[in-house]
C-alpha cells in the first residue's frame, strides 16, 4: 500500500490595515504610530504576527503620507516575510482591496485582515482564527455583548435592546483568499469591516472568541488604557 501524499503547506497571509487618519483621535500623528510605552500599536501587532511560524507573509497597507512614520515603526526588522507596503485608498474598503491586490502574486490560501490600531492581539486569537479556516470560508474574533443596551434619543434612554446573539467584532478577520478578493471586487460602497463584505455575497462566517485586551485604540482614553495595560496596572486589568 502506497503512502498517502503529503499535503502542501497552506500559505497564510496577514494583511495589516494602517492607512487610517484617526480623525476622532485628534492628533497630528495617526494613532497607530503613537508610542505606547515606547512602541507604537502598529509595531506591537506586527511583532505578534512575525513571532508566528505559521504566517507565510505580511502585507501592510499605509497612507502615502505616513511613509516616514512607517519606516520608523519597522526599524530594525529583517524578516523576508514582511512585504513592501502598499498604499491605502479613500476608504477602508479600498485600502483592503489594494492590499489584496498586492498579495495576489503570492497566491495565499488564506488571509487574516487586522487593524493596525489593535496593539494587543494575542497568538491564541490568531491561531484560533487560522484553525477555523481549515474548515470554513471565513471566521473572525469577537466578544459577546454582556452589558445592558439601550436605544436613546439624544441623552435620554427610550427603550432596551435585547443583547441575545449580539457580538462585538474584533480583528483579525480571516478568509479564504479567493473568497475575500471576489467579495471585494463585487462590493459597492463602504463597509464597517470585511465580514460585512463577504456576508453580502452570502458567505457563512464563523465566530471565535476574542479577548478584551484586543481593543482598538480610537480615542486618547484608549491610548491611556493601553499605557496602563503595558505597565501591568491591575485596576485596569480588573476593568477588562
Amino acid at each position: 500500500m502506497s503512502d498517502s501524499p503529503v499535503q502542501p503547506k497552506k500559505v497564510t497571509a496577514i494583511l495589516i490595515v494602517a492607512a487610517g487618519r484617526g480623525r476622532r483621535f485628534g492628533s497630528d500623528v495617526p494613532k497607530q504610530y503613537l508610542p505606547i510605552a515606547g512602541i507604537c500599536a502598529f509595531r506591537r501587532c506586527l511583532d505578534t504576527f512575525l513571532d508566528l511560524a505559521e504566517v507565510s507573509c505580511i502585507q501592510t497597507v499605509i497612507h502615502r503620507d505616513d511613509q516616514q512614520a512607517y519606516a520608523q515603526a519597522i526599524e530594525g526588522l529583517n524578516d523576508s516575510r514582511l512585504l513592501p507596503a502598499s498604499f491605502g485608498g479613500e476608504t477602508r474598503v479600498e485600502s483592503v482591496l489594494n492590499g489584496l491586490t498586492a498579495l495576489a502574486d503570492h497566491k495565499p490560501d488564506t488571509v487574516l485582515v487586522h487593524d493596525g490600531a489593535r496593539a494587543f492581539v494575542t497568538q491564541r486569537i490568531v491561531r484560533d482564527v487560522m484553525a477555523e479556516l481549515m474548515q470554513s470560508d471565513a471566521a473572525f474574533a469577537a466578544l459577546p455583548v454582556v452589558d445592558a443596551l439601550w436605544r436613546a434619543e439624544g441623552d435620554r434612554a427610550t427603550s432596551p435592546v435585547a443583547r441575545d446573539g449580539l457580538w462585538r467584532a474584533q480583528t483579525p478577520q480571516g478568509f479564504r483568499f479567493d473568497v475575500l478578493r471576489e467579495a471585494h471586487l463585487a462590493y459597492q460602497g463602504d463597509a464597517a469591516d470585511d465580514v460585512e463584505i463577504v456576508r453580502a455575497m452570502g458567505t457563512q462566517v464563523k465566530i471565535v472568541c476574542g479577548d478584551p485586551a484586543n481593543f482598538k485604540i480610537t480615542t486618547p482614553d484608549d491610548l491611556q488604557r493601553a499605557e496602563r495595560f503595558v505597565a501591568g496596572d491591575t485596576a485596569d486589568k480588573a476593568q477588562r
